[in-house]
């Protein structure tokens, strides 16, 4: 099965060698659109490859969060555009159902603005919490930050795993320690994000009240 999965994955990264940076843009926009193309397949093997030196790291992630971020945008004002009656109605032909839009809603509702941050770490969520954000007329400046920060960290997660996983197993045994060590410095990271939000959100809500 391990072979198996090397398998897919070495044919991943000549795909997203042969498509290039561009490749990582669509692939992304396409991702973070309603349409399920899942980001695993696209960043960690272009990760591979800038351990190998074909790619460059920074470029990798910077192009993984530009894409998110495209199809968050779309996604953000069809929402405004078109209103949630549209996606009751016609959402079931682009692959949005009324229960991932309830899904993301909740999630919306009750992270408020942060949500558009906090899903890109959640599959589903992460392509359709635009839609409410649309929906509600977000502030799009902040909806913009919100999305390509997280996409950021996101991909580069992505592309660190696909990088160590290039080097092989030798290596990622050998940097395990480091490895582990940040992943909990981005979550940690996520987490001061969400609870400074919460905090200045609390203090707000007892002014004005």
């Amino acid at each position: 099965m391990i072979d198996f999965l090397f398998l897919v994955f070495e044919h991943l990264k000549d795909l997203i060698q042969e498509l290039g940076y561009i490749g990582i843009i669509i692939g992304m926009t396409l991702e973070s659109s309603a349409i399920p193309f899942p980001s695993e397949v696209v960043i960690p093997p272009a990760g591979a490859l800038a351990h190998a030196g074909k790619m460059s790291l920074g470029l990798v992630i910077a192009c993984g969060a530009c894409g998110s971020l495209i199809g968050a945008m779309i996604n953000y004002y069809v929402a405004l555009l078109l209103g949630r009656p549209f996606f009751e109605r016609y959402g079931k032909y682009f692959f949005v159902t009324e229960e991932k839009i309830k899904k993301a809603e909740s999630f919306f509702e009750k992270y408020g603005a942060v949500a558009t941050l906090i899903c890109r770490f959640i599959t589903v969520v992460r392509q359709l919490v635009s839609l409410p954000a649309g929906f509600s007329k977000m502030d799009i400046k902040k909806f913009a930050l919100y999305t390509f920060v997280g996409s950021a960290i996101w991909s580069a997660i992505l592309a660190f795993l696909g990088y160590f996983v290039g080097a092989g197993e030798a290596t990622i045994k050998q940097y395990k320690g480091p490895i582990t060590i940040g992943t909990l410095v981005i979550g940690g990271l996520v987490a001061l994000i969400y609870f400074i939000y919460i905090l200045k959100k609390r203090r707000s809500e007892k002014a004005s009240a």
